[in-house]
């Protein structure tokens, strides 16, 4: 794994987390809009006796599966901010944290620190040339 690639895993994380926090709400919308049609004919018997009971079911599965992903978000970030704080030159750590994370993106960073965007890249490269990225620390973001 490269360092750049270790470094963007917590972003990935947070994007499927934020992905994952919409199908909540389109979850929950769906089951306040759960109406049940009353008619005088008989019904099929159904292994689901409620379309809320099924929805409310799924968004409570969901909302676990969310809160381990934000438990392995957050330990991904404490160990690649052990990364980062190990990189010696300020501006490379500053460059690095705002990138990955905070996950700002490069046009954000270069305006921030006041430099232009190609020396921004420049700087990125020898950051990322600095970083001493642990061999055993790849987290199987896909998994989630």
């Amino acid at each position: 794994m490269t360092t750049k690639t270790y470094l963007s895993q917590a972003r990935y994380l947070d994007m499927r987390i934020k992905s994952k926090l919409q199908q909540v709400d389109s979850l929950n919308e769906l089951a306040t809009n759960c109406s049940s049609i009353l008619t005088g004919m008989p019904r099929n018997p159904s292994p689901s006796t409620s379309r809320m009971a099924d929805a409310i079911c799924k968004i409570i599965d969901l909302q676990n599966e969310i809160n381990r992903d934000i438990d392995t978000l957050v330990d991904l970030k404490k160990e690649i901010m052990g990364v980062v704080k190990a990189v010696v030159n300020p501006e490379h750590q500053t460059l690095l944290e705002k990138r990955y994370l905070c996950f700002l993106s490069w046009e954000k960073i270069a305006v921030d620190m006041g430099y232009d965007l190609r020396y921004t890249h420049k700087l990125h490269i020898r950051a990322l040339d600095e970083c001493k990225v642990p061999a055993s620390s790849e987290v199987d973001t896909k998994r989630h």
